[in-house]
Parts: structure tokens; sequence; C-alpha cells
């Protein structure tokens, strides 16, 4: 005897069942939480005021969180250095 694919079934009543549900069980919650952004001073890190000036002693922090620093561009922006096992490669193929 075969078994029952009782997933299947219940998909398919499911299908032709939910059209029919009252649509509040499908709503999500009712409030919505806000979370405002935190003006900060890119420096020192202190809380943004108008008129704010950084103190001759404050001390430097590292990049806040999801900030982009660019890196030094290199001396020669030329070809960029070949290994050393990858140049006797090529010179030993005769390229």
């Amino acid at each position: 005897m075969a078994r029952i694919p009782w997933f299947g079934l219940a998909a398919l009543v499911s299908m032709f069942i939910i059209p029919y549900l009252p649509s509040w069980l499908f709503e999500g919650p009712r409030t919505v939480k806000h979370w405002p952004r935190r003006h900060v001073c890119g420096v020192c890190n202190a809380a943004w005021t108008e008129g704010h000036t950084c103190s001759p002693g404050a001390p430097v922090t590292g990049p806040l969180r999801g900030e982009l620093r660019r890196v030094a561009p290199p001396a020669n922006p030329g070809r960029a250095p070949v290994q050393a096992a990858r140049r006797r490669a090529l010179v030993r193929r005769g390229r």
C-alpha cells in the first residue's frame, strides 16, 4: 500500500483556505521602532553640538563603525611588483 503524502495534501488544502482567513492574522506588529542617528564628532567622538570645537588635547579615536579611510597611494603607481618565483617561471617559458 502506498504512503499518503500528508504534507502535499496539507499544502493543497491551505492554498484554498488561506484567502478566507481574516487579514489580521497576516499583519505584522502594530508598533514601529525608530532609532535616530547619533551625530558625533569625527575627531574626538564626542556628541555633536552647534559650534563644537575639539579640545587641543582630545585623544584621537579609531574610525567609527562603517567609516571608510583611504590608504596612502603607492610611491610608484606603475605595475604591481611580480613575485620572484613567478618572474622566473615566466622567463623559463619564454614569455
